[in-house]
């Protein structure tokens, strides 16, 4: 399955999933910013991929948030910490988080999320079913 099968494969899950118009799917549309997810939506997505791709995603490997709450190893004073920022690429080697390290708030963590996110992770997956 070519990167571009993938990438068609998600646009039809998360257009139809969050009710958006096709052209707002594009690689670098963020889930919640562009086309508008809520927490609800990250679960039906998820689960939709699944099927669609008959893969097991298991929860918090695709868009794995719970490593920023409570924990000041990992967050201080609003920005994610260097030690961080490590756990984030282990836990995310799929994600490109160049832009995110100049500027590591918080509150930006959500944009990484975004639908290129999820065909390079989806990519791991599949190379990885063969």
């Amino acid at each position: 399955m070519t990167r571009e099968d993938i990438f068609g494969k998600v646009r039809t899950t998360l257009i139809d999933a969050l009710s958006v118009d096709d052209d707002q799917v594009t690689p670098t549309a963020r889930l919640k910013g562009d086309l508008g997810a809520e927490s609800i939506d990250f679960l039906d997505i998820v689960f939709r991929l699944e099927k669609q791709f008959g893969v097991t995603i298991p929860r918090e490997e695709l868009f794995p948030e719970s490593i920023f709450q409570g924990d000041s190893t990992f967050v201080a004073n609003g920005k994610v910490t260097p030690v961080g920022l490590v756990e984030l690429e282990k836990q995310m080697p799929y994600a490109d988080l160049t832009e995110f390290k100049k500027d590591p708030r918080i509150d930006k963590v959500e944009d990484l999320f975004t639908v290129d996110l999820i065909v390079r992770y989806l990519e791991s997956k599949v190379a990885a079913k063969k």
